[in-house]
């Protein structure tokens, strides 16, 4: 997935502004207690971190 895809479905799932600021703040335990940014800053591939972000909030299915 590139990065592109991922902040898209982001954006379509949370809203734009809070698509950045879930991003920034929420700690997932899936991606070893980082945040989304940190963990893409990190090099963890995007379609892990949708993954993972499916996984910890109800995201529709059309968006997975």
């Amino acid at each position: 997935m590139r990065l592109t895809d991922f902040w898209g479905r982001m954006g379509q799932h949370f809203g734009p502004s809070y698509a950045a600021s879930f991003a920034h703040d929420f700690v997932l335990a899936e991606l070893g207690g980082r945040t989304i940014d940190e963990a893409l800053a990190q090099g963890v591939d995007a379609q892990e971190v949708w993954r993972a972000v499916c996984r910890t909030v109800e995201v529709p299915a059309k968006l997975r």
